[in-house]
């Protein structure tokens, strides 16, 4: 069975109402993946927003679910993290709050403290799976199968790239 594809889309350029090319193609993709991007993040944003989440604080629940029992250091969860913020601690200080997640200091090294998602966080990331599944749907309709797995390793690729220049 076919899947209905996009059909209008636009270029970034115009998209962004640029009047000039842009001076290489490298630089368009990047644009275009920066606008993706952020057209991704208000998308995901406003189907949380309702229950009240942030995307941080989704990608926090994802991560502490996926950890089952045993939960995971503060510092893990923060490596772990799609968008990577300095302030994990007062983000999951602001979910223990809301009765999400809870702490516990660690007994053989007090400076390590170990966060677990609480029935309530389960509870509300299960009750968003499908809503954000709806969202990754979009990938599917605009895209074949190999093109995605294309997308996903070219993304690999740039990431890559970017890390080793940062060391």
């Amino acid at each position: 069975m076919a899947v209905a594809r996009a059909s209008r889309s636009l270029s970034i350029q115009h998209e962004i109402k640029q009047s000039k090319p842009f001076s290489t193609k490298s630089q368009e993709a990047y644009v275009a993946l920066l606008r993706t991007a952020d057209d991704s993040k208000r998308h995901v944003g406003d189907v949380l927003e309702p229950s009240g989440v942030t995307l941080q604080q989704y990608n926090v629940l994802r991560i502490l679910r996926g950890s089952g029992e045993a939960g995971l250091p503060t510092l893990t969860v923060a490596e772990r993290m799609i968008e990577r913020t300095p302030g994990v601690t007062r983000l999951i200080d602001r979910m223990e709050k809301k009765g999400w997640v809870t702490r516990r200091r660690c007994t053989e090294d007090r400076r390590r403290v170990w966060c677990n998602i609480t029935p309530d966080g389960l509870t509300l990331i299960n009750s968003l799976d499908q809503p954000i599944e709806r969202v990754d749907d979009v990938f599917a309709a605009a895209l074949e199968p190999d093109e995605i797995e294309q997308l996903v390793s070219f993304l690999d690729r740039v990431r890559a790239e970017m890390n080793v220049r940062a060391e």
